[in-house]
């Protein structure tokens, strides 16, 4: 490889994804940042606030107007196009390929036009000869998708299924160049596979329901995506030629803006609107202010495969991202390619979309220090017969024995020990103990908790000095899939298991009564949790509500028996 490039002309440099890209890279001395874009003034106050390390300079670059002469100006070592959407350049759809070619550039961008980045291979024999990288798509979709797939595959025979998904935090900051290529696209046929051929489906029509849950971690809400258009859809049949369909959908939040959306796709299907394009201001504009529900985003991919044999498997990779992290995944790819390169291990020449570029290690390498978490779930290599095992997944073995122990006692299990009991003063929080029959207060009482394997679920009896209550525990189904979900009486509570360090704690997801869904904000809340201390068992279990306070805490240590 030729030297490590150090001018990266970012066009879009300012915009959504070049600017967090240009923030990702922004502390490497020995890269200068070429922030572009339409306006010189807006880059140059851009420049401004960038953290200290690398060299910056602000340009105004129009990719319309002469970029030729421009970029042979500029002298950049790669151009990275943020801008688009790729889904409408036009006649000349390449016109920043050839112009980057022309200047002796490389070339990434973040397209996310499954023609146009299919497409880019055309260039390979140029981009060969004249020793330089030509990368397109270098974004989630399909850098990560793929790189999640080869994970995910890697002992199987033959995967015969891939969906995957993005769940967007509802405050990520979508750029407009976003929701003008999904308003470009709604509604309108586009090529997927399907039972092993290539054939035609309409984008935003088709939803699936998927909770996105890392092992250990709270999950996402369950989400509705729907279908779009993006270069997984044809290009991860490149890396498996056996899959016989590939789904890839959005899941943005709220989801009521989400379903007005889905309607007008379904509008222009039937041909009452011509297309959504006009829209995408108003859209853009809409999704600025109407913004609610928690800042985290996620995505996920899964797989059905077969083994030698022929026994089928389903695995699942689980990405959750909290607050402002998650908005500069997508600009990752182009950071780590950059810093490989860097560090002198620079993509192959050539002209190609970017699907063997980056593994998931590499992403593993980025997430750290931020608030992004992944795991995989493979059904199968956790004890079966262990509920919570089944839930936890690759958290499961980082908890103590103790832990492990009492929950994988099977088909029945008894416990002993000694706890202390407070209960609330207020008289709706008497009310809801008496209605669980909770145990009164007391110090040191004796409890025996018995654990019952049922076609039902574990039924859970506990006694605590004589007074007795009992609950039936079951893994969630639909909305509640991935949450332990426990029964008291007419009431449900969906419940996440949290590895948090050796602790396992549990958070209240979604309730309910008789079967209808309650609002979370007045769910049970607390610090319940179980450990280890001293080769026991212990639990804390706190339970009080918004509308009463503290309605009983009990703590304590069991042995098992």
């Amino acid at each position: 490889m030729s030297e490590a490039p150090r001018r990266i002309l970012i066009m879009g440099g300012y915009g959504t994804f070049g600017g967090r890209l240009a923030r990702l890279l922004a502390d490497e001395p020995a890269l200068t940042l070429l922030i572009a874009g339409r306006s010189e003034g807006n880059a140059r106050a851009f420049c401004e606030k960038l953290p200290p390390g690398a060299a910056r300079e602000a340009l105004s670059v129009d990719r319309d107007s002469d970029l030729d002469r421009r970029l042979a100006e500029i002298a950049p070592d790669i151009v990275v196009d943020a801008t688009g959407p790729f889904q409408a350049y036009g006649d000349d759809p390449y016109r920043a390929v050839k112009a980057a070619l022309a200047a002796g550039a490389h070339y990434l961008d973040f397209a996310d036009g499954s023609e146009f980045v299919r497409g880019i291979s055309r260039f390979d024999e140029q981009a060969r000869s004249a020793n330089l990288v030509v990368l397109s798509g270098v974004s989630s979709f399909p850098v990560l998708t793929a790189a999640v797939v080869r994970h995910l595959a890697g002992d199987l025979d033959s995967v015969d299924s891939i969906t995957g998904g993005i769940a967007p935090s509802p405050y990520a900051g979508v750029g407009l160049n976003v929701i003008s290529a999904i308003a470009g696209y709604a509604g309108k046929k586009i090529k997927v596979r399907r039972g092993g051929r290539d054939g035609t489906a309409f984008a935003l029509t088709e939803t699936r329901r998927y909770t996105i849950a890392p092992p250990g971690r709270v999950p996402l809400d369950s989400t509705e995506f729907s279908l779009v258009d993006v270069p997984d859809l044809r290009l991860l049949t490149d890396i498996r030629p056996e899959v016989q369909s590939v789904w890839m959908g959005a899941g943005p939040v709220p989801a009521v803006l989400h379903r007005i959306l889905r309607w007008l796709a379904h509008a222009v299907r039937l041909g009452i609107l011509p297309s959504l394009a006009p829209l995408a201001r108003p859209m853009f504009g809409t999704i600025k202010v109407l913004r609610w529900g928690e800042h985290r985003g996620g995505m996920f991919v899964e797989i059905e495969g077969r083994h030698t044999g022929g026994r089928s498997v389903t695995r699942s990779w689980h990405l959750l991202a909290e607050g402002d992290d998650g908005p500069f995944i997508p600009s990752m790819a182009i950071e780590a390619i950059i810093r490989s390169w860097l560090a002198g291990r620079g993509p192959e020449p050539g002209a190609r979309p970017a699907l063997q570029e980056l593994e998931v290690r590499d992403y593993e390498t980025l997430f750290a220090g931020r608030s992004i978490h992944t795991g995989c779930r493979l059904p199968g290599k956790a004890n079966e017969a262990c509920l919570y095992a089944q839930l936890a997944g690759d958290a499961w073995n980082g908890l103590p024995a103790p832990v492990r122990a009492l929950h994988a006692a099977s088909p029945e299990m008894r416990a002993r020990g000694k706890a202390t009991v407070t209960r609330g003063t207020g008289y709706f929080a008497r009310a809801a103990a008496g209605l669980f029959n909770f145990p009164e207060a007391a110090d040191d009482v004796d409890v025996t908790v018995t654990i019952r394997d049922t076609p039902e679920g574990e039924v859970w009896e506990r006694d605590f000095g004589g007074r007795r209550f009992s609950s039936v525990q079951y893994e969630g189904r639909g909305r509640s899939r991935w949450l332990l979900c426990e029964r008291f009486g007419p009431f449900v509570f969906a419940m996440a298991l949290v590895r948090d360090a050796n602790r396992l704690r549990f958070v209240v997801r979604r309730w309910s009564f008789l079967g209808i869904p309650l609002p979370r904000w007045m769910a049970p809340t607390g610090d319940s949790c179980e450990y280890a201390e001293d080769g026991r068992f212990r639990f804390q279990v706190e339970i009080g509500t918004p509308l009463t306070g503290a309605i009983v805490t009990y703590a304590g240590f069991l042995e098992l028996h």
